[in-house]
């Protein structure tokens, strides 16, 4: 039979080893893993773009229509412009950006700063927002892209981590997001208004307001209102650079 000291030793030794293994495991499995992650974010960005890209070429894709990264300030000022792969101006690439720390950032009344993409997609300057908030369960997050003026949505791509299947789940669905080509984050007086994801159906809401609201997802209320706030939250960021801009 065994003493209490030896099998504390040779429980001591496997947690060892068990963890050594882990630990090399998680250390060469890293690079793929950041490399995923990479591929997935540039698909999304390339996707509220109407670029249809796979884990294969996102990166090919991206650097062909993604022709500049932008950084701007709280005061929407650019502060860092990435283009044609070299520095034109700062030293920070948006895509490298956290956006959930500047997002932490403003809500704690700290300087933030926020990326833009902007691509050209059949002979149209388009401008990408990436968006983050939190569902029901988990993050929700996604991609809105802009005509050259800054108003009009050309396209957009939505995600999560953990919201119910057949519910709150629906907003990373392709109809969810073609939902909001065409409409509009100002009114016409120069406005911000962002976009609502209304419940019962944006036929709800006034004649004038319709061009600013989509459909929720069917029983994903919770969901669908954190993808109201998350683009409220984020959009409104960039105010300030598109006035300047205007």
């Amino acid at each position: 039979m065994f003493s209490n000291r030896y099998i504390f030793i040779y429980s001591t030794v496997m947690v060892i080893i068990v963890a050594a293994v882990l630990s090399t495991v998680t250390m060469l499995l890293k690079p793929y893993q950041d490399r995923n992650i990479t591929n997935a974010k540039m698909q999304g960005i390339l996707a509220s773009a109407e670029i249809t890209a796979s884990a294969d070429d996102a990166k090919i894709l991206y650097e062909r229509y993604i022709t500049e990264e932008v950084v701007i300030d709280h005061e929407g000022n650019v502060i860092c412009i990435y283009k044609d792969q070299e520095f034109e101006k700062g030293d920070t690439r948006a895509f490298e950006i956290d956006l959930k720390t500047e997002l932490y950032k403003k809500a704690t009344g700290k300087p933030f700063k926020v990326p833009l993409y902007i691509a050209h997609v059949d002979k149209k300057i388009v401008y990408i927002v990436p968006l983050l908030g939190k569902g029901l369960w988990g993050p929700v997050y996604g991609n809105i892209a802009f005509d050259e003026e800054f108003n009009e949505i050309f396209g957009a791509e939505f995600g999560h981590d953990k919201e119910t299947p057949g519910l709150g789940a629906e907003i990373s669905t392709r109809e969810f997001a073609e939902q909001f080509i065409g409409k509009m984050i100002f009114d016409e007086t120069g406005r911000f208004t962002s976009i609502k994801v209304v419940k019962g159906g944006a036929s709800t809401l006034p004649a004038d307001q319709r061009i600013h609201g989509v459909d929720a997802v069917s029983g994903g209320t919770i969901t669908s209102n954190s993808v109201t706030d998350m683009l409220e939250d984020c959009l409104e960021n960039y105010v300030l650079y598109i006035n300047k801009k205007k």
